[in-house]
């Protein structure tokens, strides 16, 4: 079995001395993973930094079976930003969401272009609260809707109450200070953990965590 598409690497790991298996976001084949041969060399190591867009040539015996990948670099994103220790971890606080979150082979083309999107425009100044919506309208995506347009300032979930931060109940309201970008990043990480992660049994990535600790005041 044979495919080539575009994606977005979430995850490397080593696999011998001289290979790695990665886990990719792809746009027509879903969450993919698979060997790279040769990965961790000195001439290939560089594509492989997370958030990276690559373009998979993907080799199996089967659909079902392991196989792997071919991969040539198309967008170097990460290394933009390697200078921005804030935006560097919102890059891997998003990839680390989307691998825990995303179930293996399954096609989600909007997701994937909110995820390009968001991506694109990192290099804007109001990025984080571009990040905080991507993250909102990813927990919609993956079955957790929200009418904010029907609620005031709380919503109960699991028998507890959570604050609904200003930004997501007026339209015009724009993050600026540390105190807001944190308590929008702290509802966004509540839903995660109610909705998915704790029904999961999943672990909350580190990166997401990383990410909020630089907006504490």
């Amino acid at each position: 079995m044979r495919w080539s598409d575009e994606g977005y690497l979430l995850s490397k790991n080593n696999y011998d001395e001289n290979s790695i298996i990665i886990e990719a976001f792809t746009l027509d084949h879903g969450k993919y993973s698979g060997i790279v041969y040769g990965g961790s060399s000195r001439k290939q190591k560089k594509n492989f930094q997370i958030g990276n867009k690559i373009l998979l040539n993907w080799i199996s015996k089967g659909s079902n079976r392991p196989g792997y990948f071919n991969i040539e670099l198309m967008d170097p994103i990460a290394p933009l930003y390697f200078d921005d220790k804030k935006r560097c971890a919102s890059i891997r606080s998003a990839t680390s969401i989307l691998k825990i979150l995303l179930p293996e082979r399954q096609i989600n083309q909007k997701i994937y272009t909110s995820f390009e999107k968001m991506l694109d425009n990192l290099k804007v100044d109001n990025w984080i609260q571009i990040y905080i919506f991507w993250e909102m309208s990813l927990i919609k995506e993956l079955g957790f809707e929200i009418n904010f347009s029907k609620i005031k300032k709380v919503i109960v979930l699991n028998d507890k109450i959570f604050n609904v931060p200003e930004v997501f109940i007026n339209e015009d309201f724009i993050l600026k200070n540390k105190d807001d970008i944190k308590a929008a990043l702290d509802f966004n990480k509540n839903l995660l953990l109610e909705n998915f992660v704790i029904p999961n049994r999943l672990k909350f990535p580190l990166f997401r965590n990383i990410l909020e600790k630089y907006f504490l005041s």
